[in-house]
């Protein structure tokens, strides 16, 4: 018995050969570009995930430098402001001194007292105008230096400027400046003693040109009488309230 063998085209055999290697390499590209696609989206969406947050980071930095720049700036405004009210307090305490250095170089000539007749007020109490500053208080009250000073003049006879000042002293202060008290009961000072401020040198009294008790004031250029100015002016540019 005799065994068929199949028989098999040669032609045929290549041609399936070609058949099968095409199809491995389409599969093969399908495959490859599926996977350069893939690796594509990874980077990008990396990417943009990366620009994301470098933003976020840039934003964050900017935002704490304001803080930090708006920090300091309220800061320099505190402490300029500090160092405003500071210096304001020390010209205010300056101030306050030097008033107080200036009131206690001069200081009324009585204490609890009214003012009454001014200066260059016109009147026939006087020949010309009131040539001082009245001061009424009761008789006896304790009269002091207004200024310190040498007295150049004490006694009746308004001390010679005559006798409507009744018992008057002068004092002779510096620059060209001096005072006077006139109309007093008691004189406690003489001619060439150096007084201090606020010293006790007389009693108020009623004696003289005078209508009543009171303490008559001048503030003179001289020592003499007509040489007089505004005494209320001259002591409240003292720094003295009258």
């Amino acid at each position: 018995m005799s065994l068929r063998v199949p028989f098999r085209s040669s032609r045929t055999s290549p041609l399936r050969t070609r058949a099968a290697v095409l199809a491995a390499g389409l599969g093969a590209s399908v495959v490859l570009g599926a996977g350069v696609a893939v690796a594509a989206d990874t980077t990008a969406a990396s990417s943009a995930a990366s620009a994301v947050q470098a933003q976020a980071a840039a934003q964050a930095k900017a935002a704490k430098t304001a803080e930090v720049a708006a920090a300091k700036a309220a800061a320099k405004e505190k402490a300029a402001a500090k160092a405003a009210a500071a210096a304001k307090a020390r010209a205010a305490a300056a101030k306050k001194a030097a008033a107080a250095k200036k009131a206690a170089s001069w200081v009324h000539p009585v204490r609890k007292y009214t003012l009454s007749a001014k200066f260059a007020q016109a009147g026939n109490m006087w020949q010309h105008t009131h040539s001082g500053q009245d001061f009424a208080v009761p008789s006896g009250t304790d009269v002091v230096a207004a200024h310190g000073g040498t007295v150049v003049k004490a006694g009746g006879n308004g001390a010679g400027d005559g006798p409507a000042y009744g018992n008057a002293i002068v004092i002779k202060h510096g620059n060209g400046t001096y005072s006077q008290y006139a109309h007093l009961s008691r004189i406690d000072v003489k001619v060439g003693q150096i007084v201090r401020t606020g010293q006790h040198i007389a009693r108020s009294g009623n004696t003289g040109n005078s209508t009543g008790p009171h303490l008559h004031f001048e503030i003179r250029r001289t020592a003499d009488y007509g040489s007089a100015i505004d005494p209320v002016a001259f002591l409240r540019a003292k720094g003295l309230s009258l």
